[in-house]
């Protein structure tokens, strides 16, 4: 690469071999006796080019479980200089100089990376990786031997000012002239989708009924799909979905595999008493070996629609065309939008670009209480469930017209306040708040739909409906029945959805019976949640109320982006 690997021509006549090599075929080592790693070195495309990590997690466990939020987002180790132990050592992407036995007793050489503030370097001396400055000298022993190096970026990227790129190079100082030059990208945060296999499943934990109805049967549904299943403890928060997202970043590993660190981000909700508390849970319980938390939000919060900057309204669209590893999802429009400061570390990642949907006519205007994703044998690999208020009317006015419209909904169940929510299906039908609140929703849904289909291709056939009413609560629109579209992809083939307290004709839910058979095609099988106390009445469903890691499987760095 450059004008390494033979050398280049130096004074005196001298014949320089400074040669630096990464992984640049990404097969997780650095080839120095070959030349697999040479071709192409100083690029970077979707074939080849060497990868480093943001190394922002905490291997050995060092940093505080408690403190303010700044002294929780501060500590990573990245802020330190030293190696904290193996784990961490395994964080850093290597570099090495090809062995020079016949280099000058006078030779010597710098290296230096082209974003010094970003990355820090680090020297193997002897079996130990000492921290050096950019533009470090390497002896005239060094190069004969070949010299080790590892390299960490400081931090992810959070704005447009850096690329994630940098060049480091070899620079001939003494003993003849000459240098070498590598190209190494930055892995970017990918958020995770509902294609990939859950690998964990979390949501908060309460004494309450309501919360102890909700985690019964999650926990069931994670069990009957092989998924772990983890309580956190100690929020007040109920909303699991909404105060953490969880992504990952990775760079190439020995035999084809691929280091993972998971991210996971605190929401950017913000108030004059601060962020949200329960945020806390990505330093507190998550942040570890492999697993980093980020903190980022704009403190004078620029007018922004706090509730957006809650995770319900942040999803990826599974991947189609040119986006292998999806795109994200989240209401905004240009008079109510989320923290723009997150919005621009989003953005910066690069990977997956986003799609913004209107969702400020909602209560709670998330993009996860309209639509959602699950995994499908087709070509595309996934089909989008929309709710369509429209078919729940008509499913009701069908069980009217045979005779059913005394037949109750919500039985046993009641609103916060107390009152019962026990309703008729002709007392439904007759509710002119739920009957024109759930026509507006089928034109502000349809238009939502609209603009995933024009960024995706999708067409109608892929498009699964799913059955609710809507009505009004101050001026917006709340899902009346239990958003069952609001789920949870908790195993390959399991969602876990609301339990719709529908209408019983002959002994079946009728809401329960459309979805099991709307999602039979496609080999999924649905296990409905007890949530109507904790969740549905305060206005969110199965989806709100968890959360999930899930399997890395694709390599972002082959993606062409």
């Amino acid at each position: 690469g450059g004008t390494g690997g033979g050398g280049t021509g130096g004074g005196g006549g001298t014949s320089t071999q400074l040669d630096l090599r990464a992984d640049v075929n990404r097969d997780g080592a650095v080839d120095t006796a070959g030349t697999s790693d040479e071709t192409g070195e100083d690029s970077w495309t979707a074939s080849r080019g060497a990868v480093f990590l943001p190394n922002i997690d905490d291997d050995n466990g060092d940093c505080p479980k408690s403190g303010t939020d700044a002294q929780l987002a501060a500590c990573n180790d990245a802020t330190n200089s030293v190696i904290d132990g193996a784990d961490d050592l395994a964080d850093l992407a290597r570099l090495r100089t090809v062995p020079w036995p016949t280099a000058p007793s006078n030779a010597a050489a710098s290296i230096s990376v082209s974003q010094p503030s970003r990355v820090r370097l680090f020297k193997n001396v002897s079996g130990n990786f000492t921290a050096i400055a950019s533009g470090a000298s390497l002896t005239s022993s060094e190069l004969k031997a070949g010299v080790e190096f590892g390299i960490e970026g400081l931090d992810i990227r959070r704005d447009a000012s850096w690329d994630g790129y940098l060049n480091v190079t070899l620079n001939m100082t003494a003993g003849g002239s000459g240098s070498d030059v590598v190209r190494m990208r930055m892995s970017p945060v990918m958020l995770n989708h509902h294609v990939q296999d859950a690998s964990n499943v979390y949501v908060t934990a309460f004494s309450s009924a309501g919360s102890q109805a909700m985690r019964a049967d999650l926990s069931a549904a994670c069990s009957s799909a092989g998924t772990p299943y983890t309580e956190l403890t100690g929020l007040s928060d109920q909303w699991t979905q909404d105060y953490f997202e969880t992504g990952y970043m990775s760079m190439p590993a020995t035999g084809g595999q691929q280091k993972v660190i998971r991210v996971y981000f605190r929401s950017a909700n913000y108030t004059t008493s601060g962020l949200r508390a329960a945020g806390k849970v990505v330093y507190t319980y998550f942040h570890g070996k492999d697993r980093a938390g980020v903190t980022h939000y704009d403190p004078n919060h620029s007018n922004s629609a706090d509730t957006l900057n809650s995770f319900g309204n942040t999803e990826t669209i599974p991947p189609h065309g040119s986006y292998p590893l999806g795109r994200i999802l989240r209401g905004s429009v240009s008079n109510f939008y989320p923290d723009q400061m997150f919005e621009s570390m989003l953005t910066a990642q690069g990977m997956q670009s986003q799609v913004f949907i209107d969702t400020s006519w909602l209560s709670v205007a998330h993009v996860d209480e309209t639509l959602s994703f699950v995994k499908a044998s087709s070509p595309r690999g996934w089909v989008m469930l929309a709710n369509d208020a429209a078919l729940a009317k008509t499913m009701l006015q069908t069980a009217q017209s045979q005779g059913y419209g005394s037949t109750q909904m919500f039985i046993g169940k009641t609103w916060n306040g107390g009152s019962s929510a026990q309703v008729s299906i002709n007392a439904v039908l007759a509710d002119s708040n739920v009957m024109g609140a759930s026509n507006e929703a089928v034109a502000e849904v349809n238009s939502q739909i609209a603009v995933v289909k024009s960024a995706t291709g999708l067409t109608d056939a892929e498009i699964i409906k799913v059955p609710f009413l809507h009505w009004k609560a101050s001026s917006y629109s709340v899902a009346f029945q239990p958003g069952t579209v609001n789920l949870t992809y908790v195993g390959p083939k399991t969602v876990a959805a609301a339990k719709p307290h529908g209408p019983k004709i002959n002994g079946v839910d009728i809401f329960e019976d459309q979805m099991i058979k709307a999602l039979q095609p496609y080999g999924i099988s649905v296990k409905f949640v007890e949530d109507w106390d904790l969740y549905h009445r305060l206005s969110g469903e199965v989806h709100c109320g968890s959360n999930a890691d899930r399997a890395v499987t694709t390599k972002w760095w082959e993606s062409g982006k």
